[in-house]
């Protein structure tokens, strides 16, 4: 007998009601335009969460007009995001600042191009520099065993999480790309993953270790049957009632485990990320290789990308992945500095963005 699915949950209420701003109307139409000119639903949406804060903060000073945004309300709204503090009392990164301003100059040269408003008071707005800095908190890989241990206490959902985390681990993607995943992508046969429409609507295909597959088919084999409801959509990591994972809801469970293994270092799904391109790279991987696996098309400023193919990725991760190679062969990689310092810097850069888009 099919399983139910279960009913809808009650949708949170909207943290920035703005429907009554004057605004608004002109927001939706930029929303629809920037659907229809191709951008990923992603940055559409992202468009949407910091354009809605936006609003509501001019809706609280009486500000109800797109007319009415001077480039001086701009600076006033660019220091609100400097001096703003989260709720445990820390400022939101310079990253997160940029982020949160660059849709809104999106939205007023839009405005402006379209005869909405007579000029563009966001054109000379100046963005805060994100710094350039290494990750803060990589795992070694014996904490990564000590976080997979902790799946074994769970059960057949045990084994779901541990396939997420030898996914994340081995194959270094992001955490949308993961939750996006369908059945199809995954060829365990072959041990390679296709993320198609990663970040910049880009395809890649990526390898996967010996271990990841193992558990990738052990948990498509073993535990997804039972948690499909019909009809069967085909996402290849389902939650308890089988509806495809929730990013939000992927963050905390891992974050519960790493906080269970005793480690003492914050994170969830990015910081596999961060540790799958450190610890290859210090077993020798060439850092052309690790750009390809990542998604990073180029670094900002080397530039050194060039395309590689995936056979040559399958030996480089076979070679230089430590959850797939012998302690024994493991050497240290002979990468420069400075590209290893762009490439972090990079990665650093998407867990700011992974951490505000979790934030609301």
């Amino acid at each position: 007998m099919a399983r139910q699915r279960r009913q809808a949950a009650t949708p949170k209420p909207d943290p920035h009601p703005i429907e009554h701003n004057g605004i608004t109307p002109y927001l939706n139409r930029f929303l629809e335009w920037s659907a229809a000119v191709g951008l990923s639903p992603t940055t559409v949406d992202l468009r949407q969460r910091v354009l809605k804060r936006f609003i509501a903060w001019c809706d609280e000073r009486g500000l109800d007009r797109p007319q009415d945004i001077t480039r001086a309300i701009l600076e006033r709204y660019r220091r609100y995001l400097y001096h703003y503090r989260k709720s445990n009392g820390e400022p939101i990164s310079f990253a997160t600042q940029q982020q949160r301003l660059v849709p809104i100059k999106a939205f007023f040269k839009w405005l402006a191009r379209e005869n909405h408003i007579l000029y563009n008071p966001a054109s000379e707005l100046e963005l805060p520099k994100a710094h350039r800095r290494l990750p803060k908190h990589i795992l070694t890989h014996e904490e990564v065993e000590r976080v997979i241990g902790q799946t074994m206490l769970h059960g057949e959902l045990g084994i779901r999480d541990r396939a997420i985390i030898e996914t994340l681990y081995s194959s270094g993607i992001r955490r949308m790309e993961l939750v996006h995943l369908k059945l199809y992508d995954v060829d365990t046969r072959n041990a390679t993953l296709m993320v198609r429409e990663g970040k910049g609507r880009k395809d890649r295909m990526v390898p996967l270790g010996k271990r990841a597959c193992t558990w990738i088919d052990k948990y498509t084999e073993e535990v997804r049957p039972g948690l499909v409801v019909e009809p069967d959509q085909g996402w290849l990591f389902l939650h308890e009632y089988g509806e495809p994972l929730r990013k939000n809801r992927l963050t905390d469970r891992l974050k519960k485990y790493i906080e269970q293994a005793g480690i003492g270092k914050p994170g969830a799904c990015h910081i596999f990320r961060h540790t799958m391109a450190t610890l290859m790279l210090d077993n020798g991987a060439d850092i052309r290789h690790i750009q390809a696996m990542l998604g990073h098309s180029q670094l900002s400023t080397t530039e050194i990308y060039t395309q590689v193919s995936i056979r040559k990725l399958k030996e480089v991760h076979a070679l230089t992945h430590p959850a797939d190679r012998p302690r024994e062969q493991q050497k240290p990689g002979e990468t420069g500095e400075a590209d290893e310092d762009e490439l972090f810097s990079a990665l650093a850069a998407e867990a700011d963005e992974e951490q505000s888009d979790g934030e609301e």
